[in-house]
C-alpha cells in the first residue's frame, strides 16, 4: 500500500516545477478532489515550504460534499453526472470561492476497478484548472489499475495547471 503514494521522479519535478511557479508569482492554489481523494493535495503537501503557495483541498467524493460546499448545481450533477465538464470546472470555480484562492485543480472520474459505463468507462476522468476566472478543463481515459489511474491523473492536473498559467 505504501507504494500507491509514492512520488516518482517525474512527479517530484513537476511537483517542484508547480510550486516554485506559485511561489515566484506570489499564487495561491488550492484542490477540489474527488477521484484523486486528496493524493493532489498530498503531493503539493510532499515539498517543503509549499505552505507558501497551498492554501488547502476539499475532497468531495459525494454529490451531496460537491454541492453543498464546491456550489456545484445539483441541476448539473443531475443532468451531466458527477464525472463531467461543467461538474469538475464548477468544482474548481468553488475551491477559488472556498478557499480565497488565486487558482485551483479539481478532478472527476472513475478510478475503478468498479463504476464504469460504456459511457464513461473505468479511467475516464475530467479534470480542471482555473486561474482567477480562466478556466480550462480536459478529458482523460487513463489505463491502469486504480492506483496508476489517481496517479496519471495527479500529474495531468498538475500539468494543465502549468499549462493555463503559460508554463507548459
Amino acid at each position: 500500500m505504501g507504494e500507491a503514494f509514492y512520488v516518482g521522479e517525474n512527479q517530484t519535478v513537476l511537483i517542484k516545477q508547480v510550486g516554485e511557479l506559485l511561489k515566484s508569482r506570489k499564487l495561491s492554489v488550492g484542490t477540489a478532489e474527488s477521484c484523486t481523494g486528496g493524493r493532489i493535495a498530498s503531493v503539493f503537501t510532499s515539498v517543503p515550504g509549499s505552505s507558501a503557495y497551498f492554501v488547502g483541498s476539499i475532497v468531495s467524493y459525494s454529490n451531496v460534499v460537491k454541492h453543498k460546499l464546491l456550489g456545484v448545481s445539483e441541476a448539473v450533477l443531475d443532468s451531466y453526472g458527477a464525472v463531467s465538464q461543467p461538474v469538475v470546472e464548477q468544482m474548481a470555480l468553488g475551491i477559488i470561492q472556498v478557499l480565497r484562492c488565486d487558482c485551483a485543480v479539481a478532478t472527476s472520474g472513475i478510478a475503478g476497478p468498479d463504476g464504469g459505463s460504456p459511457e464513461k468507462p473505468v479511467g475516464t476522468v475530467w479534470i480542471a484548472a482555473t486561474f482567477k476566472k480562466d478556466v480550462v478543463s480536459k478529458c482523460f481515459y487513463f489505463e491502469g489499475d486504480r492506483q496508476q489511474v489517481i496517479q496519471q491523473s495527479t500529474d495531468m492536473a498538475l500539468r494543465l495547471l502549468l499549462e493555463l498559467l503559460g508554463q507548459e
